[in-house]
Parts: structure tokens; sequence; C-alpha cells
């Protein structure tokens, strides 16, 4: 287990969270949902069929008596049911409408956290990340002071064949596509508090692109340095910098030729890329050429924590997941 890593289990483990895990029949859930209460990292519930659930936490070494499991297929959904058709009954839909949805486990987690019978909740390790945020964005909701529901990575960097090491913030990689100039400054700030809060160490931004300085004109150039300067006005206490080529934001060397003027001088740790295909193929390269251990992604701007999962996935990020949840939840 990576440095963070171990200082989001011990934060989690000083006031440990109730997290629901919507997809409780994964192997991969159990697994990890078992180890994080194990090592008092979340109170975990799962959500699925029961005897199945049951069956895979004894043959994991788990006891069901241990945990919650509920089956939001023949669960009493009345109380949730009635939660979501107010919340919905703008856009259509009926108590029995509402009933039917609560019966989603996404939807019932999503509920749960809404209502406080738990704190947070992890999916998408078989669900996608549309259906997966789209529950967490209708149930849960925004928060008060966000304009936007964004995602960031931790990519993590521990090893001697890393030219440097460290942790790093990529965002958005999972959530929005092509973000104007407004949502890059509020992924900006948000990847920049979710670094001072996963990683401890203050932010330093790049919002990239493939000019620097202005080296390129182009109208994506442009956006970048519009968020830049829109970050400055709302946060000046933030170092940033951009537009920005990879290379100069995290190569000394290369940033004393192409980015003089640069506060961060090679030396970023928050990396915001300028769309969500650059950012998704992005960080999946960092992990499955360079060997970067991803976490995440970490969802932000809900009013409530739930985090989306890769399909891909392993018990570990599972595990890792349920921690940041559990963090988040103290806030």
């Amino acid at each position: 287990m990576s440095t963070v890593q171990e200082k989001i289990k011990t934060a989690a483990q000083k006031s440990r969270r109730h997290v629901v895990l919507a997809e409780g029949e994964d192997d991969r859930i159990i697994e990890g949902g078992l180890n994080a209460q194990k090592d008092g990292v979340a109170q975990i519930t799962f959500l699925g069929k029961e005897n199945s659930i049951n069956e895979k936490l004894k043959t994991a070494g788990g006891s069901s008596a241990d945990f919650g499991v509920i089956d939001p297929a023949s669960a009493d959904v009345k109380t949730y049911a009635e939660a979501f058709h107010e919340l919905r009954k703008h856009k259509g839909i009926s108590i029995e409408d509402a009933e039917k949805a609560m019966r989603n486990p996404l939807n019932y987690a999503a509920m749960m956290v809404r209502l406080g019978d738990a704190d947070g909740t992890v999916a998408g390790a078989v669900a996608t990340t549309a259906d997966t945020v789209r529950a967490a964005f209708q149930i849960i909701g925004k928060a008060k002071d966000a304009s936007i529901v964004s995602s960031a990575f931790m990519m993590v960097c521990e090893g001697d064949h890393f030219k440097k090491q460290g942790t790093f913030m990529f965002g958005d990689c999972a959530l929005i596509i092509d973000p104007s100039s407004d949502e890059l400054a509020d992924i900006a700030i948000a990847s920049a508090e979710s670094c001072k809060r996963f990683i401890g160490e203050e932010p330093r931004i790049a919002m990239l692109s493939f000019s620097t300085a202005g080296s390129a004109r182009h109208e994506r150039v442009d956006k970048v340095a519009e968020a830049v300067a829109k970050v400055k006005e709302k946060r000046p206490d933030l170092t940033i910098f951009g537009d920005i080529q990879f290379d100069g934001a995290f190569v000394p060397e290369v940033a004393a030729k192409k980015a003089k003027d640069s506060p961060i001088q090679g030396d970023a740790n928050v990396f915001i890329f300028p769309s969500l295909e650059a950012g998704n193929i992005g960080y999946k390269i960092a992990q499955r050429i360079g060997g970067a251990m991803a976490v995440g992604p970490v969802l932000q701007g809900l009013a409530k924590p739930a985090n989306d999962l890769s399909r891909g996935c392993s018990a570990q990020d599972v595990y890792d997941l349920i921690a940041i949840t559990a963090v988040q939840a103290q806030d």
C-alpha cells in the first residue's frame, strides 16, 4: 500500500463511517468491502441478492452477521419511493415509477445516503459511469456551493522506476466531456481541494494544452487561458499556470526553456486536462504503460459522498475508494 493510501486509510479509521456498496454480488466488491470493514476503515452494507452475498462472504472468510445485507428487489422501499417521487415528480415520475426506481441498487444506495441511512456509496465495478453518476446526481445532488460535479484521479507514482515519485491529481478524466472555460476553472479548484484533502500537499495546478504560454493560436488554447484567468479571479491564493504542455508542467529542465515565467517550474501536482478525451486517455497511459496506480475517480461537488469505480477495478481499488468515501463523509 502506498504512502498516500496509508494516509487515507488512517484518516478513515479515525471516524468509521457507513458506506453502502450497490454491487454487492461482485467478488471484487465483496473482498474490498470485507477487508475495509475488517481494518476499521468503514462499516459496510452490501446490496444485492442476500443468498448470493452471504455465500460469497462465507467463502471469503467473512460472516453475513457482521455486515448489512439488503436486497432492494424484495426490501420495503415505500419510504425511499416516496422520497424519490417528491424529488422527481416535476419530471413526471409517478409513485409507481419511483418504487420501480428504488428496486435498482444504484438508486437505493444513493437514497440511503440522501436520507442519512448511510454516509456514502461506492459503485461502478459493474455499472457504467453514466448510470452510477446519474443515480448520485439525481438523488444525492450537487453541493450548495458547487456549480458542477466533476472527477479526479489520484495517480500514485511510487517505486524506483519512476524518475519523479509522488502522487498527482488528474482531472477531469471521467465526467465532463468538453468543459467550458468556466467548467475547467471549477474542475481546477475542486481538484486543488482534493489534492489538499487526500494528498496533504499545497496544490500547484497545471492547466494542460498542446500549447505553452500561447505558443500556438487556437480556440482550444484560448479556452484554457480563460479558465486560468477565472481561477485566479475566484481563488487568488492558488498557484496555477496555463496554457502549458505536460512536459513543461512536469519536468523542471523543460519548464526552464518553455515556461520561464511559470510559478510551477516543472513541479505541478494537479493536472487539469482540456477535455475528457485527453484526460481519460492520459490517465490510462500513465496507468498501463507508466505503471502509475490510479485511485478513483473521486467525484467532486456532490452534497454527500458517492464515488465511481472503473469496471476494470481490483479489490484493492474498491478498498481504496471506500476509504476515500469514508474520509469525504467526515467533512
